[in-house]
């Protein structure tokens, strides 16, 4: 190849990240992702390791545990000069079974707890996490234009939302990051990726090896499938999620393929 990309990425225009970061769903609890990690004094080595490594970008969400994916991601990094995201709107009461709330109320109530469990002052990025079939969209993003304009949180992204969802959320405030299912297996946002792009927003794929969100193990070859996504478009941040330093050196390394 003869054009290597940019391996950092501006979120909002100035939150700069490198664009492989890390993803803590895996932290939590089995089965279903609830509950506190089983071994947690090595969660938080993962991901000091993870920092150590260069690693700038973490991102959680309430729902996984549900809160103990931000617990230990705040535990871990609360010293380091790294971007932390987090998401708001679901809740998951029992494994396997969430809860959507995007109300005004409930998401304000969330960014105080998620600024508590993290460890911060100020939320890099907060996502919601799915439109609320019973909020209009405009009324989740304006809550967050509330944070934000308190300073509570940096930027406003978005996850699980539509083309239309997306520009309705646009016409209320600035939409830093969009992060949506997508994978050189699953390419049906091909065209959000292209849409995202051009208007200077983070596009970051969940499900980037093509996991099952509830199970251990990735279908797709780490470092291909990472180095796909990183040639894909100059606006993506990979989140791969592992409990393996090895794993997340060797996510690291799929740059060598490009």
């Amino acid at each position: 190849m003869t054009d290597t990309p940019n391996r950092t990425y501006r979120i909002g225009g100035d939150i700069e990240v490198n664009r492989i970061g890390f993803g803590a769903m895996r932290l939590t609890g089995q089965p279903g992702n609830f509950g506190p990690y089983e071994d947690w004094e090595g969660g938080i080595s993962l991901l000091r390791a993870a920092a150590d490594d260069g690693v700038t970008f973490f991102d959680s969400a309430r729902s996984y545990g549900p809160l103990t994916a931000d617990r230990i991601v705040g535990e871990a990094l609360a010293d380091r000069d790294v971007a932390l995201a987090t998401k708001g709107g679901v809740d998951k009461p029992e494994p396997g079974r969430i809860t959507i709330d995007g109300s005004r109320d409930t998401l304000l109530r969330q960014v105080d707890e998620a600024l508590v469990n993290l460890r911060r002052d100020r939320i890099d990025l907060f996502q919601l996490h799915r439109v609320d079939p019973e909020t209009p969209v405009e009324v989740s993003v304006a809550a967050l234009a509330e944070a934000r304009a308190d300073g509570r949180i940096a930027h406003i992204g978005l996850s699980n939302v539509t083309r239309d969802e997306l520009d309705r959320a646009l016409a209320v405030a600035p939409i830093a990051s969009v992060q949506n299912r997508f994978n050189m297996d699953e390419t049906g946002d091909d065209g959000l990726v292209d849409y995202t792009a051009a208007r200077s927003i983070a596009f970051i794929p969940y499900g980037p090896l093509g996991a099952n969100p509830m199970q251990h193990g990735a279908k797709l070859a780490p470092r291909e499938a990472l180095a796909w996504l990183l040639e894909r478009s100059p606006n993506i941040i990979a989140i791969p999620g592992t409990t393996s330093v090895g794993h997340m050196r060797q996510n690291i390394t799929a740059w060598d393929l490009l």
